[in-house]
């Protein structure tokens, strides 16, 4: 009778530990790239979906600098017709902002409340998102990481 090994078959899960150790900087220039496409690519790198041992319950995402923001494209007629809803807790507090005007204002703000509602809810998707750092212009203040650049495809 031969005995069977039964820990050999068994999927090992990434642990936290090993998930933090594997953490790297990826840089991205959003010039002339689409809202909702670059939304989705940058929450798959944050949520850790191109990595191979992938683990839904863990941090295993990479850290994302985006630059250029102000430089990025709304298709069709959504700079007109969306419209983002902020209250302030108080009565009266709704304000209503069209996508144009957010990007216009602050395209940081639109790009990380795409990306956002693009996260799991609950603290996972939280503390995800303190991962996404975006910028306005080309400069940023983190290039001691040394991201590595990452091509976005434009179609």
């Amino acid at each position: 009778m031969t005995s069977l090994n039964l820990n050999s078959d068994i999927t090992k899960s990434l642990s936290k530990e090993e998930a933090l150790n594997a953490r790297k900087w990826v840089a991205i220039d959003a010039s002339g790239l689409v809202l909702g496409r670059l939304a989705s690519q940058i929450a798959n790198i944050l949520r850790g979906k191109h990595n191979p041992k992938f683990t839904r319950h863990v941090d295993c995402g990479d850290f994302v600098v985006v630059t250029n923001a102000g430089q990025i494209k709304l298709t069709g007629n959504k700079r007109e017709r969306t419209n983002h809803i902020f209250h302030s807790g108080y009565l009266g507090g709704w304000k209503e902002v069209s996508a144009g005007e957010l990007l216009d204002k602050s395209p940081e703000k639109l790009l990380q409340l795409a990306v956002k509602r693009m996260l799991p809810p609950g603290v996972l998707g939280r503390s995800l998102l303190t991962k996404l750092k975006v910028y306005r212009d080309a400069a940023h203040p983190h290039q001691t990481q040394k991201p590595e650049a990452l091509k976005i495809a434009t179609n």
